[in-house]
């Protein structure tokens, strides 16, 4: 199920996190000797070394033995950790594979079939729509990778699923060489993690990684709308630029009628595969990137399978689409106290994702824009703003770039880095009517130790005072 070379020695995991700890659990079922190491320390590590102790691995925690792990046989590193890290360095130095938590788990999944999702914006709504729409036509299928669940934490259950929806982030893909999905979706692309890429072509580079080992067997779901999405096979090793995608290829489109999927705006319908899906009104996700979003889970999952093609299952995907509801800390609506509007899109963590949000604003906007910086400049967000933005609250580390980027754009006051502060002062200016959205096009590192934190404490902080 693994290759035989890597029961010969041993395997070093970098990370304690939950693909860490999933993967070598995996390893250890299958008697690989492991070498789990994390730079961190607390109970919480403590007790994850604890447990893979019991299964036989060897620990680290609070340093890496990087001479051990320049002598491993294969290291898998957490998507978490930057190439630049001392551990991942020894293993390049020492010409030792490096590969990710997901390519070990594909290796013991070969029966279960993926629909793998990835893009800038979009991608967790759309793989969780993808999987919830499989479970509505009856499939056994699970939701895994960068969406929260680890695949090796799937690979490790008794009962292997038919189906995963795969979210996939760039730190993934750059470390699956033997990803193959049977449908693979690309949601948008835009420049995003520059605080570790040193350009927007090598982040690219990576998304391309999806397509590495298409076949004639391959279908692929693309934007229609986005030149980079339906031109990315072109940025994969040695492609030339004429050269030609393998498999069969589908377009979802907000705006051409001749794409596999797309929106008819004067209608208001939801289109798929030459017949209407169900009207907009009946969508419960706000914003137009959230239909394109619907239009690319619709058009995977019908893809898929042509037995999802016929009226029946037309049918129950549309059923699926009316009972899917937003994910936490993406344009998720924490309450209307007063008559105004706390949104939560704490997911948003780079500009382009901000971007659409605020686009998606019907009434007069708070934005509360901060946070740790990842390379982008927030100019984009002025001519959105200009329509909707009541006043930008700029916060955090990150601060001073945004007032210089808007400043004499939109009105903009510039706050420290106490969240608290944030949120009173956000309803001292909001009034009935009023939206006031946190979507940070930021990083939570400097306040939070994720955006699943930073949103939780915007909704208790937004209603506290209900």
């Amino acid at each position: 199920m693994i290759p035989a070379a890597w029961r010969e020695g041993e395997v070093a995991v970098i990370g304690l996190g939950k693909s860490g700890r999933s993967v070598s659990a995996l390893l250890r079922r299958e008697k690989v000797r492991v070498y789990v190491s994390d730079a961190g320390s607390g109970p919480a590590l403590e007790q994850a070394a604890a447990a893979l102790r019991a299964m036989g691995a060897e620990v680290d925690v609070g340093r890496h033995d990087l001479e051990r792990i320049a002598r491993a046989t294969v290291v898998v590193a957490s998507p978490g950790v930057p190439p630049t890290a001392p551990p991942l360095a020894a293993a390049r130095a020492a010409n030792v594979l490096i590969v990710g938590e997901i390519e070990v788990a594909l290796h013991f999944l070969p029966n279960t079939h993926s629909i793998a999702v990835t893009g800038t914006n979009g991608k967790t709504t759309t793989t969780a729509l993808i999987g919830h729409l499989l479970r509505t036509l009856g499939e056994d299928a699970v939701d895994a990778g960068n969406i929260g669940t680890p695949l090796a934490e799937v690979a490790l259950r008794e009962k292997h699923p038919t189906w995963t929806a795969l979210e996939l982030s760039s730190f993934q893909l750059h470390d699956t060489p033997s990803i193959r999905p049977d449908v693979g979706v690309v949601t948008n692309l835009g420049p995003d993690h520059l605080d570790r890429y040193a350009s927007a072509d090598d982040y690219y580079a990576d998304k391309a990684r999806l397509l590495a080992n298409a076949n004639a067997g391959s279908k692929w779901v693309f934007n229609g709308d986005d030149p980079e999405v339906l031109a990315l096979h072109r940025r994969l090793p040695g492609a030339s630029k004429v050269a030609k995608l393998n498999g069969q290829q589908w377009t979802f489109s907000l705006k051409d009628r001749n794409a596999s999927a797309w929106y008819d705006r004067e209608r208001d319908v939801l289109m798929a595969l030459g017949a209407p899906l169900l009207p907009r009104k009946e969508l419960a996700l706000m914003g137009d990137h959230n239909v394109a979003n619907t239009l690319a889970a619709a058009l995977a999952v019908m893809v898929g399978d042509r037995g999802r093609q016929n009226p029946r299952a037309r049918m129950a995907i549309a059923a699926g689409i009316r009972s899917f509801r937003a994910l936490k800390h993406r344009l998720e609506v924490a309450g209307e106290p007063g008559g105004v509007l706390w949104i939560n899109d704490s997911k948003a963590t780079n500009v382009g994702s901000t971007l659409v949000a605020v686009q998606g604003m019907t009434r007069p906007t708070i934005l509360l824009l901060g946070g740790r910086h990842k390379g982008e400049p927030y100019s984009a967000l002025a001519e959105p703003l200009k329509r909707v933005g009541k006043i930008v609250l700029a916060y955090g580390e990150s601060a001073p770039l945004i007032e210089k980027d808007l400043a004499g754009l939109v009105p903009i006051e510039r706050l420290g880095s106490s969240f608290p502060d944030v949120i009173a002062r956000a309803r001292a200016l909001a009034r009935s009517g009023d939206v006031v959205l946190l979507s940070p096009a930021c990083s939570s590192y400097d306040m939070f130790n994720n955006y699943e934190e930073r949103g939780a404490e915007f909704k208790r902080l937004a209603l506290a005072g209900t």
